[in-house]
């Protein structure tokens, strides 16, 4: 070999894990609640959490939320439905979340 590590990984179908795609939905209105938010992006598909983010002194919302929808497909209709969408006289700004970049640091050969 020539010193680079090579992974293989290997899937099992009866153990694959699901893959959860999240989505930023930002200029909520602040009363909504997540019941009313999973609710409203069911319509485009399996939503598996909501999580609408709060100020920790306060506690009041902040007008957005990460919700994870069960597949890339549910996903994009989601963007697609509800991107621009008027809610409340809100207009909802949904977004896919990009994957975080790896930290630390990466050894170069």
């Amino acid at each position: 070999m020539d010193g680079r590590l090579f992974l293989h990984r290997l899937v099992h179908p009866e153990k694959a894990v699901l893959v959860e795609v999240k989505l930023y939905v930002g200029n909520l209105p602040r009363a909504i609640t997540g019941k009313e938010l999973n609710a409203l992006l069911e319509q485009a598909g399996d939503v598996t959490s909501v999580d609408i983010i709060s100020d920790r002194l306060t506690g009041r919302p902040q007008g957005y939320a990460y919700v994870a929808m069960s597949t890339q497909n549910e996903a994009d209709k989601a963007v697609s439905m509800f991107n621009a969408y008027s809610l409340n006289d809100h207009q909802l700004k949904v977004a896919l979340v990009k994957p975080r970049q790896q930290r630390g640091f990466v050894r170069m050969d």
